[in-house]
């Protein structure tokens, strides 16, 4: 019998708290059975409350890391987190462009929880142009999605906009926006917007976006379509938030094995 589970290649930086980054990547696969392949795109200096500093991988050694493994294993699906320079995203485009049937879940990471901008509007307008034309499902929140789309002037047409740019499917969180839930939409080419809404919950948390943007990376990878992957790693990201414990002094780390317990 074949038992392989899908492999996902995950692209985010190292953080030392492990609650966002590769470390909240390879949790959510393994929770929801998949194998993570793990490229380190940055190092970080980092906590709870914010981020002190962050050095980006010299962009050789990126590309070298993934194409060593894409040479040797199959892979189901790409998902792309903190990217720190403009140079990492001009030899990602290349890559994603040599493998372009795989799909690619991007996580447009532009601050930490604590302020700390990754980047600027250098790395920002880089991945407007260079990997937003590649991607099949991209996560913004709403501080996000309005730095990809400065000059629209309403949530919805700042998701428009960057459809028209070639990304096929939108998620925008609403885990920014002061509301008595959770309001999360799905804009999708030529599609009604999907509307989903969850409870809201007490705290703030730490890898909340990495842990969504992983589980829809490994339901996809699963061959579940869009929506249904969409629906499941919203739900596995909310228990996982739910079931959180405070480590430090700032936010909350996303509990991710709970689900493994519940599910596996």
């Amino acid at each position: 019998m074949n038992t392989r589970k899908p492999n996902v290649m995950c692209f985010s930086g190292l953080d030392p708290t492990g609650g966002a980054g590769l470390q909240a990547d390879i949790e959510t696969l393994f929770s929801i059975g998949c194998h993570s392949l793990p490229i380190a795109t940055a190092l970080t200096a980092q906590n709870t409350q914010n981020v002190i500093n962050m050095i980006a991988t010299e962009p050789a050694l990126l590309v070298q890391q993934a194409r060593a493994v894409l040479e040797d294993i199959s892979i189901q699906c790409i998902k792309i987190g903190l990217l720190g320079s403009v140079e990492s995203i001009e030899v990602l485009h290349i890559l994603l462009k040599d493998y372009d049937d795989i799909p690619v879940v991007l996580d447009p990471i532009a601050f930490a929880g604590g302020g700390y901008e990754f980047g600027g509007a250098a790395v920002l307008e880089a991945m407007r142009n260079l990997l937003l034309p590649l991607t099949t499902v991209l996560t913004p929140n709403s501080n996000e999605i309005r730095k990809l789309a400065p000059t629209a002037d309403t949530l919805d047409a700042c998701a428009n906009e960057l459809l028209d740019l070639g990304c096929q499917h939108l998620l925008l969180t609403g885990t920014h926006v002061k509301t008595p839930d959770v309001v999360n939409r799905l804009y999708s080419t030529h599609q009604e917007v999907a509307t989903f809404n969850w409870p809201r919950l007490e705290y703030s948390y730490h890898g909340s976006g990495c842990t969504l943007a992983a589980a829809i990376s490994g339901y996809l990878a699963h061959k579940l379509n869009i929506r249904d992957a969409i629906q499941e790693a919203q739900r596995f990201t909310w228990e996982s938030l739910r079931h959180g414990s405070r480590m430090g002094f700032g936010q909350l780390l996303p509990n991710r094995s709970y689900w493994n317990k519940q599910k596996l």
